[in-house]
């Protein structure tokens, strides 16, 4: 959400230095430099000068780390506290040059911005506050400051702007189709929350974004799902999964929204226990392709029961439905089916797994199983073979529906060759030699049809029974 933060320490010293640099670029005579932002769709024109890095400061508030900051909950908590400090200050310089789905990984076009600063120099100017905080260009800041430059060519909004002024330029920056790095997936969808907050329109917001109103329904949608995961990753030993650990699913987050929505029209349970399925496949670490074999069919024929070891099922759930107590009228109604909640209580087991093994902190979770990458481990070889399973007949039903189907298709280009004859013969244009050898063609490709489908059917159907007669009499 938006933040107002307190001005920088000595920001009144470095608003000063500002204050005469600008008047030094106006007095000079000389050509002056200035970058345009765009304010509430208003052109604004801004003075550009020479500022040193030594007195700028990373933006605490910038969407372009918002979800790596809880990377590091410890640094985040400082962050949060104290944002000007040196310590929350090198913790933003550290996750403006990680890679945003892994932050622990330096990322390599952060070095591709570095070497090309080096060589060739700082080409567009950044912009900052009249307190010298940046707004755009804290990436290239930093990674001046590791090259050595003691200054930087900065472009300065007006003394009045807000901080939800400057959460506007940044966006309105940032979502320029020529920029040169994009927000990474998570740190989007925290822009857009933050808009809808200030009370924007879902129509307004997605053509910032160049979205359709579909989409942007769709992406808060998401980050809602990924909230809720994150909150049902808590385990008593205080640890959870983090919005950075959902950068890289994207794809597979947005097919489970399309699918979801589908299935909901038609049975909402079933479109739950869907969701829980392909939620835990996606923290599992399976692939798009793989988590598309877990569909209605997946459920229907449970397949993963079959794999799925004696301890998960014991911890998957009750014999009985949920029942839920309607607050102030002290009665209960029935809540989520058997089968939602023995979903989510896996998904839950598979989520607070996750999140304990990947901080290495053992056996948080009281089970008997052993430590959580234990049970991680085997819920991803129970799912491995189930979407094996699924896979393997999956392929063998569509062996079975290929002949069909491209039958389906022949008879479909004859309809069409009908209409494309009369239209022919109505124009004179027909070649009847072409055409004549397209049928002798033909024929003999529904005599070879004829001799296959002829085989191994005992009972031979309408069709079938028509085709095999059609050949004998062509043959006779």
């Amino acid at each position: 959400m938006l933040r107002e933060f307190a001005p920088p320490p000595r920001a009144h010293e470095f608003s000063e230095l500002i204050k005469k640099r600008l008047e030094e670029v106006q007095s000079s005579g000389a050509t002056r430099e200035s970058v345009t932002i765009d304010l509430n769709s208003q052109p604004l024109h801004v003075e550009v000068i020479d500022l040193p890095l030594s007195g700028l400061f990373f933006n605490p508030g910038t969407h372009r780390i918002r979800a790596q900051r809880s990377h590091k909950p410890d640094l985040d908590e400082a962050l949060d506290k104290d944002p000007w400090s040196a310590e929350s200050q090198d913790y933003l310089k550290f996750l403006l040059q990680a890679e945003p789905a892994n932050p622990d990984r330096r990322d390599a076009d952060f070095d591709k911005l570095k070497e090309s600063l080096k060589e060739f120099g700082q080409n567009d100017p950044g912009l900052v506050t009249h307190h010298g905080v940046l707004v755009n260009g804290n990436t290239r800041a930093a990674a001046l400051r590791e090259i050595g430059a003691q200054s930087m060519r900065v472009g300065v909004l007006p003394e009045s702007f807000t901080w939800a002024d400057i959460n506007a330029v940044e966006l309105s920056l940032q979502l320029r189709k020529d920029h040169r790095r994009d927000y990474s997936y998570i740190n989007r969808l925290l822009a857009m929350e933050e808009q809808a907050s200030l009370g924007r329109t879902p129509d307004a917001i997605a053509k910032d974004f160049r979205i359709r109103p579909a989409t942007y329904h769709q992406e808060r949608w998401i980050l809602s799902t990924i909230r809720e995961l994150i909150e049902r990753s808590k385990s008593g030993g205080g640890v959870a999964l983090r919005l950075v650990d959902f950068e890289d699913d994207q794809e597979k987050l947005k097919e489970l929204h399309r699918i979801h929505e589908k299935l909901a029209a038609v049975d909402r349970d079933q479109a739950e226990v869907l969701k829980e399925m392909r939620l835990a496949a996606i923290l599992l670490g399976f692939s798009k392709t793989d988590v598309r074999h877990i569909d209605e069919d997946f459920l229907k024929k449970d397949y993963l029961g079959k794999t799925l070891p004696a301890d998960l099922k014991a911890a998957a759930g009750s014999d009985e439905p949920e029942t839920v107590m309607v607050p102030g009228l002290g009665v209960s109604v029935p809540g989520a089916t058997k089968a939602v909640s023995a979903a989510r209580a896996l998904n839950d087991q598979i989520l607070r797994a996750k999140a304990s093994a990947r901080t290495a902190v053992g056996n948080l979770l009281g089970s008997q199983n052993g430590t959580a990458q234990d049970l991680f481990n085997q819920a991803k070889d129970a799912f491995d073979s189930a979407i094996d399973s699924a896979g393997r007949d999956a392929r063998v039903r569509k062996r079975k529906q290929l002949a069909p189907a491209r039958l389906a298709d022949a008879c479909a280009d004859i309809d069409q060759c009908v209409v494309d004859l009369v239209q022919a013969r109505a124009s004179r244009s027909l070649d009847e030699e072409a055409f004549d050898e397209a049928v002798v063609k033909f024929r003999e490709s529904i005599r070879k049809l004829a001799q296959q489908a002829g085989r191994g059917i005992a009972h031979p159907g309408d069709g079938v029974s028509w085709l095999l007669e059609a050949a004998a009499v062509e043959g006779s």
